[in-house]
């Protein structure tokens, strides 16, 4: 694994990080994870910047969206109780079909 990809793994923890960080501000009325927002995405693309210096853009943004939001979707659905539909559960296999593909055709 080269480090561009160690580097879009990182930008990939921040993002979902960051994001988590959004339903946890409620609304930026709590601080930490208010300020935490903007640290974590700070870093996510600064990651991702790092990660494009060597890797396709096309690859690279469809696997940082793709696995970013899986990984918010379970988070979502194990931390904060949200809906396990079917349908949700098909889409999240759909995106990782999708990544695949994408990386596939590198």
């Amino acid at each position: 694994m080269s480090i561009s990809w160690i580097y879009l793994i990182i930008a990939i923890v921040f993002e979902v990080s960051g994001t988590t960080c959004m339903k946890l501000s409620q609304g930026f009325t709590k601080t930490l994870p208010s300020v935490l927002i903007f640290v974590f995405y700070g870093l996510c693309f600064t990651f991702l910047t790092f990660a494009l210096k060597r890797l396709e853009v096309s690859v690279a943004y469809s696997v940082w969206a793709g696995l970013g939001t899986i990984l918010v979707a379970l988070i979502g659905i194990i931390w904060f109780r949200e809906s396990a539909t079917l349908m949700k559960l098909l889409s999240i296999a759909l995106i990782i079909i999708g990544v695949i593909g994408i990386n596939a055709s590198e």
